[in-house]
């Protein structure tokens, strides 16, 4: 099969805007992978107008698919783990040209699993975790039971990242196989609330009090990403949160987590005096009691 793609990516191996060309092809019928082909070429390249391009080809009785990414994009995917399908492509692939090392030390990068890396990645998930929680037991307070389901499905899924993250490993696409070697707590909660015979409601309410105290066991060091940085100025407005390079892969779920974080008193209210009589900025600052 990399005699048959060779006169695709010969030419782009050239370019001195090339960092590295990957081969992951398909090895069991049923693997989805590749994405239902029979190969994927992985291109990585400094830079280009578009931060992903696909090209899908087809030869004999059987089809690839190019991708060329830029390494902007590639280096979000692992940051926020918008495509996870990324972690499997270079995990399995095989380096078909690689630019001083840049694929070796990236992959030597994901195995180690730098520290920084983790507290970013467990800081965004839980960031997510919170958002899913808060937003389900509001729903579950309202009666509105299976959109409340959705919505705890979903917490327990990030609630399962961060554990795996936590544990020095990045989340696979068969995240429960790998909690339930990992946080066989957290995957029996999986379990009790997809197959238990007792009601709706009754699953929920005891999920919501197992999940509590599970989230509030990894609130410290699901929130050490962002303390840290706050930590580094007396206050905050919240559109300085927003704005802040560091913090802006948080995005929608910041101001859910931020009143979290205040309610576990991690976090404080600081008023600052506007033109208006009586009306103030709402900042915030870590808590005095962890300074």
């Amino acid at each position: 099969m990399e005699d048959i793609l060779r006169p695709i990516y010969q030419e782009r191996a050239s370019q001195l805007n090339t960092l590295g060309i990957l081969l992951v092809e398909k090895k069991q019928r049923s693997s989805q992978t590749t994405d239902s082909f029979d190969a994927i070429l992985l291109m990585i390249v400094k830079e280009a107008d578009q931060h992903v391009y696909t090209k899908h080809y087809s030869y004999d009785d059987k089809k690839a698919a190019m991708h060329i990414i830029t390494e902007l994009q590639l280096q979000e995917w692992i940051l926020l783990g918008s495509n996870r399908k990324i972690f499997e492509w270079l995990h399995h692939s095989k380096i078909l040209f690689d630019r001083n090392e840049y694929v070796a030390n990236l992959k030597k990068e994901l195995e180690e699993f730098p520290f920084h890396g983790r507290k970013i990645k467990m800081g965004l998930e839980f960031a997510k975790l919170i958002r899913r929680y808060v937003d389900g037991k509001a729903l579950f307070e309202n009666k509105q039971y299976l959109d409340a389901y959705n919505y705890v499905v979903h917490s327990l899924h990030h609630l399962a990242r961060l554990a795996i993250i936590e544990n020095g490993l990045h989340p696979e696409l068969t995240v429960w196989q790998q909690v339930k070697q990992i946080e066989p707590e957290i995957y029996k909660l999986y379990v009790e609330l997809v197959v238990s015979e007792e009601t709706l409601e009754q699953r929920l309410e005891l999920l919501f009090l197992a999940s509590e105290f599970l989230i509030h066991s990894r609130t410290n060091i699901g929130s050490s990403h962002l303390i840290d940085v706050l930590s580094k100025k007396e206050h905050w407005m919240f559109s300085e949160i927003m704005s802040e390079p560091e913090l802006m892969p948080y995005s929608v779920d910041m101001s859910v987590l931020l009143e979290y974080l205040i309610e576990k008193h991690l976090l404080e209210i600081v008023n600052v005096e506007t033109k208006g009589q009586g009306v103030f900025h709402r900042c915030y600052r870590v808590s005095q009691k962890l300074s």
